[in-house]
């Protein structure tokens, strides 16, 4: 049973995130920190080698480095960097490409639908809804936690903690 639920730990976060940047357009700090906390608990659980440890905290540090420069120049949100970096500590060098592709073509899609949103009218039945009134809004920004959170789940399968658990 506890095998069960180390393996669904990072999917359920992803789920989590991805909502909390939907409704709300935050992704909490503390959503960020139980993902690197349980990265390492999950990397102990498994048994990672410590190179291969390091290595993951490596890739996420250069990772958050490069997405608060994007975010200093207003490109993405804060909780956006620390999620991407969050997301590739679990995923390591190996598996950021993938997971930055996904992220960029599905983050793409969802801004294109948001923005086909904005123009059509906003209805008083929907507009009941605090957060699609502010899907709708153009003023806000586009809730890319969702592509990223839908991205680290397309490659989360082919981890090394995953692979582990689930063999």
């Amino acid at each position: 049973m506890f095998q069960i639920i180390a393996l669904f730990f990072f999917p359920l976060l992803m789920a989590f995130a991805a909502s909390s940047d939907l409704l709300t357009m935050r992704i909490s700090n503390k959503l960020v920190l139980l993902l690197a906390a349980g990265f390492v608990v999950m990397a102990l659980l498994v048994e990672m080698p410590l190179q291969q440890f390091a290595l993951h905290v490596l890739c996420a540090f250069v990772v958050l480095v490069v997405a608060f420069g994007m975010f200093a120049m207003r490109w993405i949100g804060g909780g956006d960097a620390k999620l991407a970096a969050a997301t590739t500590l679990w995923l390591g060098f190996g598996l950021t490409l993938p997971y930055l592709v996904y992220t960029a073509l599905l983050g793409g899609v969802l801004t294109l639908m948001v923005l086909m949103l904005r123009r059509l009218p906003l209805m008083p039945a929907i507009a009941r809804f605090r957060w699609l009134e502010r899907l709708h809004d153009p003023r806000q920004g586009v809730p890319y936690g969702v592509a990223m959170a839908v991205a680290g789940l397309l490659t989360y399968s082919n981890t090394a903690i995953f692979e582990r658990l689930a063999a």
